[in-house]
């Protein structure tokens, strides 16, 4: 005879059958989803983190590089009123401080130049390539070429952790996820006319594009009070943050 400890077994071994194919995919796919860190460096030894978002890679940090990568000429350092009048490539310290441990700002000359500022085998994002990280993050691709405010929620995937140093202030109404690991910090602009954007540090956060329109260029746009990501073109003597993606 079988025993009632038995029957109960074996009437419930499909259930823990199927309980064990579950948790198992659920393992496999947690362990499938689990975000893939690189590194690059370089041409001045910076070296900086970098994450695989979709099918591309991305830089997880803000370029700070003073080098051009082909020759390793200084990129010209401009912390006064002549920015406004640069037609050639130039950066710019945050707030004038050196000592930031954080990325610099750019004017799009800089961007563009041909000696690249890109570590080798990378390059800087057209305006498309903004588009695929923002679709992979959610946005449809009819909301993604749009102007102004885009999308729902892919603005906080990007942005940091409230908190984190150099990161976004903390009356920011908006609960930033950093779902992506893009890890955007909030380091303002340089005005076209030499001035810093108000609100700026841990409130704002502008990145290039290497896409022209006409007399200006694409660029993107996150601030503490919206989820979403605004594009839209600006002059190419302002001084924004940039990231690169690999070739």
């Amino acid at each position: 005879m079988i025993s009632s400890q038995n029957k109960l077994t074996s009437k419930f071994l499909p259930f823990l059958f199927l309980l064990t194919v579950i948790t198992s995919c659920k393992k496999q796919e947690t362990k499938m989803n689990l975000p893939e860190f690189g590194s690059v460096t370089d041409v001045c030894g910076n070296t900086y983190t970098t994450i695989k978002i979709g099918n591309q890679w991305w830089m997880a940090e803000d370029l700070r590089t003073t080098k051009y990568t082909s020759d390793t000429s200084f990129i010209s350092l401009s912390m006064d009123t002549m920015w406004q009048h640069k037609t050639t490539g130039a950066y710019c310290n945050v707030l004038n401080n050196q000592s930031l441990p954080i990325g610099r700002l750019y004017n799009w000359y800089a961007v563009t130049d041909p000696r690249g500022i890109a570590p080798t085998g990378w390059h800087i994002p057209t305006d498309s390539e903004w588009q695929e990280l923002e679709q992979h993050l959610g946005m449809s691709p009819d909301v993604s070429n749009a102007t102004g405010w885009r999308g729902t929620h892919e603005g906080e995937k990007l942005k940091v952790l409230r908190g984190t140093t150099y990161g976004w202030s903390d009356f920011s109404n908006v609960w930033n996820t950093n779902e992506s690991c893009f890890s955007a910090l909030s380091l303002g602009c340089r005005m076209f006319d030499s001035s810093w954007g108000d609100p700026g540090q841990g409130s704002t956060g502008f990145w290039w594009t290497s896409s022209p329109n006409g007399t200006q260029a694409w660029y993107r746009y996150l601030d503490y009070k919206n989820t979403n990501v605004f594009r839209y073109h600006g002059l190419k003597t302002y001084g924004f943050s940039v990231r690169c993606v690999k070739d």
